[in-house]
């Protein structure tokens, strides 16, 4: 029997067990690249991969083949036609191989392809962004990044929240931070923005969630999931100029709702990429950090704890009388905690996850719902082990009056807002939502280190290439 088939195929083939189906497939073809070919001049081994599965499907062609002289020649790269013999190899280091019948050459790699077999560094594989993929460990990034961003889809749909889309050009800035990318059609600003495109200032968008709001106050739960872009010349490992947000929002809700919601859609997402992606999650085990699954699988298991802003501040102050020597030890209530202050906390405090929540309001974002000590907001921050902050949430100021009032504390104008400000006026409720970086979450669940190795092409300070 005669089937062209793929390597995601064949392998999940041999993983169920199915001898019949095994007895039955007797030749295969398939295309792909070639990774490898090793030749010892009597057989040679191909290590070939088509794209469909992290691990490669092993050809195997003999001296006195047909296609000796072509399968010989092949290099690292080369893309190809093979058709052969499915054969189970138990006891080997691969699961199954295919004895060539005959090779088709599709396209020659040149002979300066720069991926030679051998360890690149990750800085210089972000020189050649449109080349990594072909890597292992940009091939398993990307894949574990396509099915988390099913999973949030998955996760969001089955609860009946509605998918909505932000604009990317919007008037108006989220957070009120001005660390925008403005969007302009003139070559001449001197005369202001009147003659302009849109007749005003316009820039791309830092957050959907404005836009959330207002359709929650109509489907009461809702999504957005696209690009976001911000203006911040900072050149760290967590940041870049655009990536994408997941921030969803639901009506009659609080900030208990907001969390649950969080805590449940992490835990589905690192599920999902568990079970759809074992090689890969295999891979980055063994390669990029060996403490990746117990991690994960902790936090699959672990009740999310809950801790007030305040108490972390004390405890922080502890750690510090104590002798525990982080690097920055000015410890005081108001201070937006640095990252190895979050990483203590959830990782020397509780050893898992853990949501702090009652910040001051000074430090968050203008449309959290004051609580009645008049000093702080019904905020969340989720801080995980190893990277600190995953998600940021909170309840919405429902109340005009009030939202006007810390407008005008924040000096914010009015005008671009008034929409949203018409949210409350016209039968609005309570609602909550969150906000969860994509690529911090891909960061989180392969290892990687660096936003600049989970984002395709990636746009950060100075860097725009492709």
């Amino acid at each position: 029997m005669f089937e062209f088939v793929t390597a995601r195929e064949l392998y999940e083939l041999v993983q169920t067990g199915s001898q019949i189906e095994k007895d039955q497939l007797e030749y295969v073809e398939l295309d792909g690249w070639v990774r490898t070919n090793r030749n010892n001049g009597s057989i040679g081994f191909i290590e070939l991969n088509d794209g469909t599965y992290f691990k490669n499907v092993q050809l195997v062609y003999n001296k006195g083949d047909d296609d000796y002289d072509l399968c010989a020649s092949l290099n690292t790269g080369d893309a190809i036609n093979a058709y052969g013999e499915f054969k189970i190899t138990s006891e080997g280091k691969q699961p199954f191989e295919i004895v060539l019948k005959k090779l088709t050459l599709v396209s020659k790699c040149d002979i300066s392809y720069p991926l030679q077999k051998k360890r690149h560094s990750f800085e210089f594989l972000r020189e050649i962004a449109h080349l990594r993929p072909k890597t292992n460990t940009f091939a398993a990034v990307f894949r574990v990044r396509s099915v988390l961003a099913m999973a949030i889809h998955e996760f969001f749909q089955n609860q009946g929240f509605v998918y909505v889309n932000g604009p990317i050009i919007t008037g108006n800035d989220a957070e009120g931070a001005g660390e925008t990318f403005t969007v302009t059609s003139l070559h001449d600003l001197s005369k202001g923005y009147k003659d302009d495109f849109f007749g005003k200032h316009t820039n791309l968008t830092v957050s959907a969630q404005l836009h959330a709001e207002a359709f929650a106050q109509c489907f009461r739960d809702v999504y957005t999931f696209g690009p976001t872009f911000r203006a911040e010349k900072s050149n760290t490992i967590r940041h870049a100029a655009e990536f994408w947000m997941v921030e969803p929002e639901i009506a009659f809700a609080d900030l208990e709702d907001d969390m649950s919601l969080i805590e449940d859609m992490v835990k589905y997402c690192i599920s999902s990429v568990l079970e759809e992606c074992p090689a890969e999650m295999e891979f980055f085990n063994k390669m990029i950090d060996n403490t990746l699954l117990e991690r994960l699988n902790h936090v699959l298991n672990s009740k999310f704890a809950v801790m007030t802003y305040s108490d972390a501040i004390d405890r922080l102050k502890k750690a510090v009388t104590d002798g525990f020597n982080f690097e920055n030890k000015n410890i005081f209530w108001g201070m937006d905690l640095n990252s190895e202050h979050e990483k203590y906390l959830c990782e020397q405090i509780i050893n898992g996850p853990l949501f702090l929540i009652d910040y001051p309001k000074e430090i968050k974002a203008f449309y959290m719902k004051q609580n009645e000590d008049g000093k702080t907001v019904a905020a969340c921050d989720l801080l995980v082990p190893h990277i600190g902050e995953l998600v940021g949430g909170s309840q919405r100021e429902e109340n005009y009056d009030k939202l006007v009032a810390r407008m005008d504390e924040l000096g914010m104008k009015h005008d671009s807002l008034q929409w949203y400000l018409d949210l409350r006026r016209f039968g609005g409720v309570s609602s909550a939502g969150f906000g969860l970086g994509f690529e911090r979450m891909v960061m989180y669940v392969t290892g990687m280190q660096n936003i600049r190795d989970v984002i395709p092409f990636p746009r950060t300070v100075n860097n725009c290439e492709f």
